[in-house]
């Protein structure tokens, strides 16, 4: 610990650090129960008063609404070296796999109360970001499988090969795929070997909604 976490017990210390390296790696805080098989805590009341110190001394903030209610402070993620955290709003499922039908509004910020937590450092420039979970299997040799979470940035066009969240209008549908302008057509390509890709002959019909830039890949 630094002079900046003087009077931090060493057991707080650690569930800090669990903490933190649990967001880096799944892009969600842990729960409790999380945070007590992570460490070899026995007693979930043992971490749950390590937590309220942590509390008190402002290095988390807790959200007695949520399981996965943590959240570092920006004191406590500068004290582990993490720099600012970011939250990005997960907005709901895309399909990898044959499109799904799902509401105009499925992309709306409205009503939204689950988020992934992220640093400035990983994403870069936070604004507008948002994130998905992927449902299906298409885009699995892209390293994307069912379950995962792709951060997107909203973007009306792609270039040719990039991953994309793409809407077809006339279908009401949305999917993910890498996206191929063919002349009069457009090819969305699964990363899927057994998978045949998706022809769109009016270009028009194709409403690109933002493009991946980020996979958190969930433990499996």
């Amino acid at each position: 610990m630094n002079g900046q976490r003087e009077g931090v017990e060493e057991q707080e210390r650690r569930i800090l650090e669990c903490i933190r390296d649990f967001i880096q790696e799944r892009g969600y805080p842990p729960t409790v129960r999380d945070i007590a098989r992570e460490l070899g805590i026995s007693s979930t009341s043992v971490v749950d008063y390590h937590l309220k110190r942590l509390e008190r001394a402002k290095w988390i903030e807790r959200d007695p609404r949520s399981s996965r209610g943590i959240r570092l402070t920006a004191a406590g993620a500068r004290g582990l070296g993490l720099g600012e955290i970011i939250s990005v709003p997960l907005l709901g499922d895309i399909a990898a796999g044959e499109p799904i039908p799902v509401p105009s509004s499925d992309f709306s910020l409205l009503g939204v109360e689950e988020t992934i937590e992220l640093t400035r450092s990983i994403v870069g420039d936070p604004r507008d970001l948002y994130a998905l979970r992927v449902r299906g299997n298409s885009m699995i040799d892209a390293m994307i499988h069912d379950g995962d979470i792709v951060i997107m940035r909203p973007t009306p066009s792609v270039e040719n090969g990039e991953m994309a969240a793409v809407w077809l209008e006339d279908r009401e549908e949305t999917t993910l795929k890498r996206v191929y302008w063919e002349g009069g057509r457009v090819r969305l390509q699964p990363a899927n070997p057994t998978m045949a890709p998706i022809y769109v002959d009016d270009p028009r019909q194709v409403k690109i909604q933002g493009k991946v830039v980020m996979v958190i890949r969930q433990v499996r």
